[in-house]
């Protein structure tokens, strides 16, 4: 037999412990899975704020949201804030839900586009039922047959991520997964192929494995390190390569949404938890030293500091090969980009699916190796450009920093995805894109980057009947997010046994 026996991730924290977790519970007894971490060497665990996958990643382990939420001290998640991005004073909420509805074969956005233009509408946020709730603090988990598409919203969760690692760590270990603590000292090559044949630990113990999952952070002990896969660097466009990252206080009820609001050189996160906050700042430091970006961040929190703030450099960007011989990267070892729309651990979850479907026997076929990295490079390169297009519209004209996010240039797709919905009001779908036509929709609109035109058929429709929907809708949401719960209110009574 040719299969694979033995498996070792090297590096615990977030990633690793995630990786355990569902590969245990997928492969059951069928494979030996063995992680390696240093109590010595800390994790960076401020990936504190998820996108809704994450609530399918832990139900698929046999876990319920409410159970998680008590177990990491979590918050509800709505969506993203965005303050002082489109110009200082502005704010719009990127929801997980819809906008409105598609009424034969139109996209919704095509009648607000129609009405918007003669200022018989507000903002598309006013037909979102996640917008809705979240500007009210209010929080209702969705219903499972939902009336019509208006009622359609998804919801994820801030939480503690070192509380949630052990969450993983423990789930993998009640199914089998052998936790080793010690350091790496050396990583050992099989001189035909160049394919890891051991790892070489601390206290003198060498072990093999078939396959390696390396989630040792940017360093990528076995990935770059050893097999030395190189980096695909993405400066010249997300400027932001440095954050400071500090804990707070709770010393008011918790918002049903992250906060992230633009600064002179990036921007300052708020992530809510039920018992502190969670707060950064992300910046380039082309444009900004880490005395200044340091004292805008403190300066901007009102609680109590439970530390002082720390700080994390990374290269926003992705391994050339995030599988390269008989190691597979994930997280950050994987690649970074910033941790704007919250995507780090979305990340991980579907490098971990991939791992799945393409998982190898002991001949390593060259085909799934080339499938896995050419899905995981147009993964990135999706979120890349999502998080691109936040920079490139901002109209505000206050630094260096943001004149330079104006002028650059963009990559092609990203270039023909503005550009085409400019001219019409469609967003073009790919593949392997994270983000589908709401979040786009959200970014455009919110940063009022609206099309020149609308789908003509809409002309077909009477303006006094479409108006009037509209009303309804609107009101509609309103008496919804009337009758749902305070979020603090929610949280109390099913999340904690905390008051606020």
């Amino acid at each position: 037999m040719n299969t694979i026996n033995n498996i070792i991730i090297v590096g615990g924290g977030t990633a690793g412990w995630m990786a355990a977790a569902s590969l245990q519970q997928h492969f059951k007894n069928l494979v030996n899975i063995t992680l390696i971490e240093s109590s010595e060497i800390g994790t960076i665990g401020v990936g504190e704020a998820t996108i809704p996958t994450i609530r399918e990643f832990y139900h698929n382990l046999g876990m319920n949201d409410l159970d998680v939420m008590r177990a990491t001290n979590a918050t509800c998640k709505l969506g993203i804030q965005f303050n002082d991005w489109y110009q200082q004073g502005s704010q719009f909420i990127h929801p997980f839900g819809l906008y409105g509805q598609t009424l034969r074969g139109i996209e919704f956005q095509h009648f607000w586009l129609k009405l918007k233009q003669k200022n018989l509408v507000g903002d598309l946020g006013d037909y979102s039922l996640g917008v809705t709730l979240a500007k009210n603090n209010k929080f209702t988990t969705p219903v499972k047959n939902p009336p019509s598409a208006l009622s359609v919203f998804d919801w994820a969760l801030h939480f503690d991520a070192t509380l949630f690692a052990q969450l993983m760590r423990s789930s993998a270990i009640e199914k089998g997964t052998t936790r080793i603590d010690a350091k790496i000292t050396q990583v050992n090559l099989r001189e035909a192929d160049g394919f890891i044949e051991s790892l070489t630990l601390d206290s003198g113990k060498i072990i093999g494995g078939d396959l390696l999952i390396d989630c040792s952070g940017f360093r990528g002990l076995i990935i770059e390190e050893a097999l030395h896969t190189g980096y695909e660097d993405w400066s010249q466009w997300l400027l932001c390569d440095t954050a400071f990252a500090v804990q707070s206080e709770a010393t008011t009820v918790p918002a049903p949404y992250t906060k992230v609001t633009a600064q002179s050189a990036g921007w300052q996160w708020k992530i809510p938890l039920q018992h502190r906050n969670g707060n950064g700042h992300v910046f380039s430091s082309r444009f900004m030293s880490d005395e200044q970006a340091c004292t805008i961040l403190t300066n901007n929190i009102n609680e109590k500091l439970l530390h002082e703030p720390r700080k994390i450099s990374f290269k926003p960007g992705r391994r050339k090969q995030a599988w390269n011989k008989n190691c597979i990267a994930l997280g950050l070892a994987a690649g970074f980009l910033e941790p704007l729309e919250s995507t780090s651990i979305a990340l991980i979850e579907t490098g971990i699916e991939k791992i799945k479907r393409l998982f190898p026997d002991n001949s390593f076929n060259q085909s799934a190796i080339d499938e896995f990295n050419e899905t995981t490079a147009l993964e990135y390169e999706r979120v890349r450009d999502f998080i691109i297009l936040h920079y490139k519209l901002s109209e505000r004209n206050d630094s260096d920093f943001w004149r330079y996010c104006q002028a650059m240039e963009v990559p092609a797709m990203l270039k023909h995805k503005m550009e085409l919905f400019k001219a019409s009001g469609y967003v073009v779908r790919y593949r392997w894109e994270m983000f589908h036509l709401p979040s786009w929709l959200a970014i455009f609109t919110g940063f009022n980057y609206l099309p020149e035109s609308y789908n003509p058929a809409v002309d077909n429709f009477d303006e006094q009947q479409l108006l009037e929907s509209f009303k309804k809708m609107h009101q509609s949401l309103q008496t919804a997010s009337a009758d749902a719960y305070d979020h603090a209110d929610f949280i109390a009574k099913y999340c904690t046994t905390n008051t606020y």
